[in-house]
Order: C-alpha cells, then structure tokens, then sequence
C-alpha cells in the first residue's frame, strides 16, 4: 500500500489490485474510525476523507497499517438482473476486437456475475467488474458526445450502464429499460457497491424488475397573490445553495453546495438564521425580486451594488453585510458585482423548499436539487419563528478579487506530483495561470504560456477526486475541480488547493490569474 497526500483533509491510499481495494474498503468501513466522513473507492484507491482536528494524517496511515486486511467475505448482499437488448453500437465492433462472434459476446456477458466495485462520472454511474474478466476491450479512441440513458457498455476490465445521457467512450453492447437513477425512488441510485448483479438477454426472458417509487408531493400552479419574493430577472445564475450534500459518496453524487461558504455563513447570521440555512448564490450579479410579503435580507459575497426601489417610485441604495428590511412591494436589484463573482442572499426564516438527497443545494453537473432560478418564478419563505437575534457586524473576511488580478492560491502536492517532470513541477508554481471563460462550478478552466508535461504517459485508473484537486489533462492545461466536479477522475492530480483557500477559489472572476504556493513537498507518507 502506498499513502499519498490530496490536501489537508483527504488522504489517497493506493493499492494493487480492485480485489484488494475492495477488501481494504471493507475494513476500514468495519473499523469505524470516528475521524473518517467518507470514502471514495476506486479501482485501484481509496480516498478517504478526514476531520484533521480529530487525527492527522500521520495518525491515520498508522491506523490504516494496523488493520487486518483480508478477502471481502461472501455476505449477505442484494442481487439484481437486468434485462438488456443486445443491439448497441459496438457489438460488432467488440466481437472482433476479441476475436469471437457477437452470440459469444452476449453469452459471455449473460453469464458472468458482476459486483459493484464503486461508483463515480455520474450519479447512478456503477462499475461493474466480474471474478473472471472475459470482455476486456478498451475504450474508443473518440469518445461519443451524446450517449442514451440506459446504454451499456464495456471498458477495460468493467462493464456499467449510463444513467443518464451524457458523453463517454465506453465500447456500446447494448440498451435496458431500468432507470440506473430516478429521483422518485426513495434509493435514487439502482446500483450500489457491494450490490451483485446478472446481465439477462431482455430477447430471452420475461423478467421484470422495479424499485418502490415514493410520492411525488403535489405542488398547485402560482398565482400573482402568491406570497414570497417574485423573480423579475434571474441574471446570469442563480441557484439555491447549502453545505452542500455529506455522504452521498457512495450513489457516486458530490458535495456541491456554496462556494463561498464564510459568505454563505454571514448571510444566515446578519437575517438571525442558523448558518447552515438554504440561501440563494448569485453569479455575476443581476437578479431582481419583487417582494409580496414584508421580510428581512442580507447579502454577502461579491460587491454588487444593491438597489432597493420601493413602490413611492423611491431608490434606496444599500451596501452588503447589513441586514435590509423589505417591505411588500419593493424591488431588490442587484447589480453586477465590482469584485468577486458569487453573491449570498439570505432571507430571515429561509426558503420554503423541497430537499433532495438531504440537502436544497443544486448540482449543476448532476443535475439534482432545486432547479435554478428563472423569471416568473416565486420563491416561497418559511414565515416559521426563529430564535436567532439578528448579528448587525459581519465583515467580508478578505477583499476579492478583480478582472486582471493576480490570485495566489496555497497548495498541498500529490498525490501524482511524481506522474509529472521536474519542469512541469516548477512550471505549476512559477507561472501564472489566466482563468478562461469555460470555467463554471465544476471548475476553473485554466491557461498557460507552458502547460505541464507529464512523466509517466500510461493511463490513470479513475480515482477519486476532491474539491481544490488540480486535474491535469492531456493538452497539460490544469482544471482546477470546484464543488461540483465529478466524483471520480481519470486524469492525473498534481496538487489540490488548501481548504481554507477553496471560497477564495470559488470567488476568482474570468480573466483573472492564479499563482500556486505549495505549503508542502510531495512525499508518501
């Protein structure tokens, strides 16, 4: 086993085998160390994510070292079959790249028994993986942009099904009707790890499976007496946003949540709320509401002018971290922010809202949450009491930054520093880095004069990824993955921004430039 930094809360452990991965996973689930909040296995890691207050890292590895580490055990597990109509794409394709008939294919694909090794790429996105791999094809040299949900397909050594439609380069057998992800279902995800599945040709069997849907709770069309705050203009994006989803891990769905977390914080605090209060994040600035009931708001975040019109005709200009008192009536403006990029608005009492997977916040890659904001919606407030008195002296914890500023940024190197030349190395701290205009919450898309070459060129199995983790694709050019980048990632890390910089991070405008400072040098631990 090998145990290499991602950043002060995330440690990669990497083994040499899935088989062993699994049984490492096993264990540390069975320990039940107090510190570790959630694990992402892959193919060949884990990444394990840890409170640092509680343990370091140091302490950690050493407990990791001491467990027994044995064969997963057959246990009790749920079995699944689906049904697939073996009619995709790459049959043809994939029988000659082994050299056999597409019924043989079929056959061997029917009769092994797949497990759920882990899950990542996308929510309900499973990798399957048999005792004895008989289809092992690689991936198309040029992936699809458009794949159907339901597709099914092979890769390496795994077999998966796409739960939604989305880009890949999988080898395509085959279709099935079963949803591998549906929000209606009280277990969204079909696949989990540990689940045994079998493959049935659907031209040969009658076999039906399903999962209990949940009701759907009912909502009634608005009307223009609806109470609450009426969207007049949505502006570039806003979404409703919390702490974001903790523990989800295992349905292959990430955190996401605000970006700006300290400012998300302020908000709730200045309108008497608790911090963790669903609040609206404004990128860019330009959303105005209509208020149709007295309340009171706080905006936080980036410095965007605010305007509040009231209905004499009367414009009240306001500044930021102060609570406002809105009447029924008024008009909340907001415009476009002179520094920073992500503003928080914060209602006292909070939204009215529907949770989804424990949480209100949008996934803007997975698409799961409250939807984004668009003219002529009303938001709702919950008019419940609350026992919060109202904090009237926050402050913005640094200046944010401006178009054309240089932003240093603090990192942890790893856990593939060493996939990377020296060069390349100095490069990532040496030069700067302009954010393109490609960069949303997945992540910041960045340039440079010299992108970084890589070492080692073989392929990286996907593993987990963190927020801050600095992915270097091909082209060399870093991504720099923000809340809502993908679970797991096939491209190597060679660092991962510091928490405490990751609001920053999250508040860096297009056009800017980002220096990176290593606090650490790479090593195993």
């Amino acid at each position: 086993m090998r145990f290499l930094p991602v950043n002060l809360s995330h440690l990669l452990v990497e083994l040499s085998s899935l088989k062993e991965t699994l049984a490492l996973y096993e264990s540390v689930k069975q320990a039940d160390i107090a510190a570790i909040q959630d694990i992402v296995p892959a193919a060949k890691t884990l990444l394990i994510h840890y409170t640092p207050w509680l343990i370091t890292a140091e302490e950690l590895v050493f407990q990791l070292r001491q467990l027994e580490v044995k064969a997963v055990s057959a246990r009790q597990t749920q079995s699944l079959t689906i049904p697939v109509h073996y009619q995709g794409e790459d049959l043809n394709e994939v029988a000659e790249l082994l050299g056999i008939t597409t019924s043989e294919v079929i056959r061997r694909h029917t009769e092994q028994t797949y497990q759920v090794a882990f899950t990542g790429f996308a929510p309900g996105f499973a990798y399957l993986i048999a005792d004895e791999s008989q289809l092992y094809v690689p991936r198309r040299k040029t992936p699809r942009t458009r794949i159907p949900a339901g597709s099914v397909g092979l890769a390496g050594e795994f077999s998966g099904v796409y739960p939604q439609q989305s880009p890949g380069g999988w080898q395509l057998i085959g279709t099935t009707e079963i949803k591998m992800w549906d929000l209606s279902r009280e277990q969204p995800a079909f696949l989990l790890p540990g689940n045994e599945v079998h493959f049935v040709d659907a031209q040969k069997t009658s076999i039906t499976v399903s999962l209990p849907e949940k009701k759907s709770a009912i909502t009634s069309s608005l009307s223009l007496n609806d109470k609450g705050l009426y969207v007049i203009s949505a502006g570039l994006q806003t979404l409703f946003q919390d702490e974001g989803r903790i523990g989800a891990a295992s349905m292959g769905v990430s955190a996401s949540g605000a970006l700006d977390k300290p400012a998300l914080h302020a908000a709730n605090r200045l309108v008497g709320n608790p911090t963790t209060f669903v609040a609206l994040e404004i990128t860019q600035g330009g959303l105005i509401l209509k208020a149709r009931q007295d309340c009171v708001i706080a905006l936080t975040g980036a410095d965007c002018a605010i305007t509040l019109k009231h209905e004499s005709g009367e414009n009240e200009s306001l500044s930021g971290y102060q609570p406002i008192d809105v009447r029924c009536g008024d008009e909340i403006i907001l415009g476009i922010p002179k520094a920073g990029v992500r503003s928080y608005l914060a209602v006292r009492g909070g939204f009215k809202l529907p949770k989804v997977l424990g949480s209100y916040a949008f996934d803007t890659l997975a698409q799961i949450g409250p939807n984004a904001l668009q003219e002529g919606d009303v938001l709702h407030l919950n008019n419940e009491s609350i026992s919060n008195g109202i904090v009237a002296d926050e402050q913005p914890i640094s200046a944010l930054p401006k178009q054309g500023d240089i932003v240093t940024l603090d990192i942890v190197l790893g856990p593939r520093t060493d996939w990377f030349t020296t060069e390349a190395i100095k490069t990532l701290t040496s030069q700067l880095w302009q954010v393109t205009p490609q960069s949303n919450r997945i992540g910041l898309r960045l340039l440079g004069e010299i992108p970084l070459a890589r070492e080692q060129q073989q392929e990286l199995s996907s593993e987990g990824t963190c927020i801050g983790a600095i992915q270097v694709p091909i082209n060399g050019q870093p991504v720099l993955f923000l809340n809502d980048h993908p679970l797991t990632g096939g491209y190597p890390v060679i660092g991962a921004v510091a928490e405490y910089h990751l609001p920053l991070a999250g508040q860096i405008p297009v056009n800017a430039k980002i220096r990176f400072n290593p606090i650490t040098e790479f090593q195993e631990y």
